[in-house]
C-alpha cells in the first residue's frame, strides 16, 4: 500500500523560505552541501516530528530545491507522511547498518554525497552533534572535501520566527496554561505526586482550544524536600499539608514548545515564600517592561536582576533563554553581558526561578514574544502563588 502524506503543519513555501536562508549562508562560505544532524533542525527544515533515535541526516544541497532526508528504512514512512518533500528526496538505509561497529547511517549520507560528485566540494557539518567517531568518518571517507563547521547556523536562523510559527507557539502556550490550572485543581494533601503529574500530563496531551498536545516535554515537579533544585521529576511521595510544589511544564504543538513555571503552596505559605514570590514577580514585570525590538538581551537581564535584588533576593541563574522547537535554542539568553539585540518574533522563556538554598527554591516564568513596540506574553495563566487547601 502506498504511504499517503498527512496534513502539513506549514505550507511548502514556508519550508522553502527556511531553506533559502540556509542556502544564503552556504553561498557566503562557498559550500555545496550541508549535513544537518540536530533533531530540532531536521524538524525545522523538513517538518518531520518523528522522534527516532537512530542515526539520520538531512542534506541541503545548493543545486537542489528540496533537501534529502537519509534515515533508517523503517522510518521512511513517517518521513513521507510528515514532511513537505517528494518521495525521491527521502532515502532509507538498510538494517545492516544497525548496531554495526564499522558502519552507520552516516555512511549512507556519505555515499549520497559521493554519488552526487560532491566529494571534492566544500561541505558543512553540524559538528557539535557528531560523535568523535562520526566526525572522523566524514573526514576519512571524504578526504578531498573542505570540511566546514556549520554548527548553530540553523539555530540562529530559526531564532526569528515567522507569523505561522508564532501562531503554533500560541497554541502550545494555551496548553501550558491548561496544565498549570489543572495542577491547581488536583493538588491537595494526601495526593500522590505521581497522580498529580498524571493529571497534568493528561491535560498537556488533551490540549486546549481544540488543539491537542502532540508531544510531552519532560515535566518537572519538585516538591517539599526537592524544591532547592530545578530539574527533578515527581517522586513516590505523597503531597502533605505545608508542602510546596515548584512546577515547570510545557505545552507542545508540532514540537514547538512553550514552557511555563508556577509555584504552589498546600496550606498557608511561609513568609519567606511570600517574599520571594513578590520579588520574582516584580523582577518578571520589570523584564517584560524592558523587552522590545532593539533592546539588548543583557540589559533586559539587568532590569530583572536589579529588581529582585532591591527586594532582597539575588538571582544566580540567567533570566531566560530562547525557545522554539524542542524547548530551547542555544544561541541567545537573557543573561548579564549578553549583547544580542532583540528583534521582532524572537521568543523566550523568561524564567524567574531562583534556587536560594539547597532546600529552598521558587519558580515563576512566562513564554514571550518580542514585538516592534514591546512584548507579547504567550502564556496567560494567573501570575500568582497558588495557595491550595
Amino acid at each position: 500500500m502506498e504511504v499517503v502524506k498527512g496534513p502539513q503543519v506549514f505550507p511548502r513555501s514556508e519550508y522553502l523560505r527556511r531553506l533559502a536562508a540556509v542556502k544564503t549562508k552556504m553561498a557566503e562560505r562557498d559550500i555545496a552541501a550541508v549535513v544537518i544532524t540536530e533533531n530540532a533542525h531536521i524538524t525545522y527544515l523538513t517538518g518531520s516530528v518523528a522522534h527516532s533515535y537512530d542515526t539520520r541526516g538531512v542534506l541541503v544541497l545548493a543545486s537542489r530545491e528540496e533537501p534529502v532526508f537519509v534515515l533508517r528504512w523503517m522510518d521512511v514512512a513517517a518521513a513521507v507522511q510528515e514532511t513537505f518533500m517528494e518521495r525521491d528526496s527521502i532515502i532509507g538505509y538498510s538494517e545492516e547498518m544497525m548496531a554495526n561497529p564499522d558502519k552507520n547511517g552516516y555512511d549512507a549520507v556519505i555515499d549520497f554525497l559521493l554519488d552526487q560528485g560532491l566529494g571534492p566540494s566544500g561541505i558543512g557539518f553540524e559538528m557539535c552533534d557528531l560523535t568523535v567517531d562520526s566526525a572522523q568518518k566524514f573526514k576519512s571517507r571524504l578526504p578531498q572535501a573542505r570540511i566546514e563547521d556549520f554548527s548553530n547556523v540553523v539555530t540562529r536562523i530559526r531564532t526569528l520566527k515567522s507569523e505561522l510559527e508564532i501562531a503554533v507557539m500560541r497554541e502550545a502556550a494555551a496548553i501550558s496554561d491548561a496544565g498549570v490550572l489543572r495542577a491547581a485543581e488536583v493538588m491537595r494533601p494526601g495526593l500522590r505526586e505521581a497522580d498529580a503529574i498524571a493529571e497534568i500530563v493528561g491535560t498537556l496531551a488533551r490540549g486546549a482550544n481544540g488543539k491537542v498536545g502532540t508531544w510531552i516535554a519532560t515535566p518537572f515537579l519538585c516538591a517539599t524536600s526537592r524544591i532547592g533544585n530545578p530539574h527533578t521529576t515527581w517522586s513516590e511521595d505523597t503531597l502533605r499539608e505545608g508542602s510546596q510544589v515548584n512546577l515547570e511544564i510545557a505545552g507542545v504543538r508540532h514540537d514547538y514548545t512553550a514552557p511555563i513555571c508556577r509555584t504552589y503552596s498546600l496550606g498557608k505559605p511561609s513568609d519567606r515564600l511570600l517574599r520571594i514570590h513578590e520579588a520574582q514577580r516584580a523582577g518578571l514585570e520589570a523584564g517584560l517592561n524592558a523587552i522590545r525590538a532593539g533592546a539588548v538581551s543583557g540589559e533586559v537581564a539587568m532590569a530583572i536582576h536589579s529588581t529582585t535584588e532591591k527586594h532582597g533576593f539575588t538571582k544566580r541563574s540567567r533570566a531566560g533563554y530562547a525557545i522554539g522547537i524542542q524547548w530551547t535554542e542555544r544561541t541567545t539568553s537573557l543573561k548579564l553581558g549578553d549583547t544580542t539585540v532583540l528583534q521582532p518574533n524572537m521568543t523566550f522563556h523568561m524564567h524567574l526561578g531562583s534556587w536560594v538554598e539547597e532546600d529552598f527554591g521558587y519558580v515563576l516564568s512566562e513564554s514571550i514574544r518580542v514585538t516592534d513596540s514591546g512584548v507579547e506574553v504567550l502564556t496567560k495563566a494567573p501570575r500568582e502563588l497558588f495557595v491550595l487547601s
